[in-house]
């Protein structure tokens, strides 16, 4: 098959849009009726982790409100960064999960068996980090094409022989990338539709990318899961979105897709893998999925206005369990920095007078400080040499694996704190 020249994979190639801007319709169905269910307040950006204490003072930050559609009940983050910001020079690598690296294969392995893959055929992924999905299905023996905008991460991906684009992708970029790797079997988008603020034709997209038997899979954070959890500490401004089966049947049928299939999966706190096909008319087996939605109130705005009450309370519970510790003369820290983390300190208002540093297995984020309250960022070892009492989990949803893996910080007699859905003592 001949092929078109790959796109231009230039910074220069990404839209540009003003740092910030706030929106005044629903990214689903262009509805006015937006209800603030929940304030966070002035929030620096999650992933913005600073290089020194000389930055502090510059350090801006923006308004941070989940705001929920009357008309069709998508939850949604009014104000909008641009995403070059966001996303041209990322410091979240899928690769240093264990957790994430079993949920991979087993994912590639589903999808392959599913469309019975084969060697000729092709897998596309949106967002595709570091290229630790598509490594699985090149093992599988499939052709792969990574798409990340992030030139950090698309360069380590290369680096371990994942063909990828580095540009923002959009309706534009997919007609790009038919004309130079022709149709697509699967189109995998995990965990990134949420972080568009034109989700309908980043769908349409995707769709035009597939051959006529193919499909795009899409994981996204339930909203199911963020209600009966309150899981507020996942909003932050990449997350634009917060996605139930019920608009995402709307958003699709805008896109000119319809769900065929919905698996719930239990990484990031509970997520949905979505399957779509091109064409009209959800297929029947979703239909009491979005019964059981409204039933339960995953629809409701009401359900919404609980939560945003809720997520209040949580952090005034949270705060006084910390001060109470540390004021019966335990130390105490943190584990990990991950963008949920920081959301969860900027809202609760825990700094370094309660948590004075935290630690991360990553390298991008060791040497680092967090944003807004400025937490050092050490090595895991530090756990070990400065020995604190309590350590609280920010990346909650990876705690299985973190407290096997520092097993020696509760043979010493350390404990681990869980900050969601209710702060607890483990």
């Amino acid at each position: 098959m001949s092929r078109a020249a790959p796109p231009d994979g230039s910074p220069g190639a990404a839209r540009r849009q003003p740092l910030y801007a706030r929106r005044e319709t629903c990214r689903s169905c262009g509805g006015t009726r937006l209800e603030t269910v929940l304030s966070l307040g002035p929030q620096p950006l999650a992933n913005a982790l600073l290089t020194s204490p000389a930055e502090f003072a510059g350090e801006r930050s923006f308004p941070l409100d989940l705001l929920v559609c009357a008309d069709c009940a998508l939850a949604q983050v009014a104000d909008v960064i641009d995403p070059e910001v966001l996303f041209g020079h990322y410091l979240y690598v899928t690769g240093t999960s264990e957790t994430i690296a079993e949920h991979n294969r087993r994912y590639a392995r589903a999808v392959y068996d599913r469309l019975s893959l084969g060697p000729r055929d092709l897998v596309v992924e949106i967002a595709s980090n570091d290229g630790s999905l598509l490594s699985c299905f090149q093992a599988l023996g499939t052709r792969t094409l990574g798409v990340e905008p992030a030139r950090n991460i698309a360069e380590a991906a290369r680096a371990r022989g994942i063909d990828t684009v580095s540009r923002f992708f959009d309706g534009d970029l997919a007609t790009e990338l038919r004309a130079a790797y022709g149709p697509a079997r699967a189109v995998i988008a995990n965990n990134v539709l949420a972080h568009v603020d034109d989700p309908r034709d980043f769908l349409a997209g995707a769709g035009a990318l597939l051959d006529e038997h193919g499909l795009v899979i899409v994981e996204v954070p339930y909203a199911g899961e963020m209600l009966s959890r309150l899981e507020y500490d996942t909003i932050y401004h990449e997350h634009l979105c917060y996605f139930a089966v019920g608009p995402l049947s709307t958003l699709a049928a805008s896109a000119g897709l319809r769900l065929v299939r919905v698996d719930h999966v239990p990484v990031h706190g509970g997520s949905i893998r979505v399957s779509f096909a091109r064409g009209s008319g959800d297929d029947p087996a979703i239909a009491p999925l979005l019964v059981s939605e409204r039933t339960n109130g995953v629809t409701s705005g009401e359900a919404w206005v609980r939560f945003g009450r809720d997520a209040r309370r949580h952090a005034e519970r949270l705060r006084e369990l910390l001060e109470r510790l540390q004021a019966s003369g335990a130390s105490l820290a943190a584990y990990g920095a991950p963008a949920k983390g920081n959301t969860l300190l900027n809202y609760c208002g825990i700094g370094t007078e309660l948590l004075p540093f935290t630690v991360d297995r990553s390298p991008l984020k060791v040497g680092r400080f967090t944003p807004g309250m400025h937490l050092p960022v050490l090595p895991v070892e530090a756990l070990a040499e400065h020995r604190p009492d309590h350590v609280v989990i920010l990346p909650w949803n990876f705690a299985d694996e973190v407290m096997a893996q520092q097993q020696s910080h509760v043979a010493r007699g350390g404990r681990w704190i869980l900050p969601i859905p209710e702060p607890r003592i483990v």
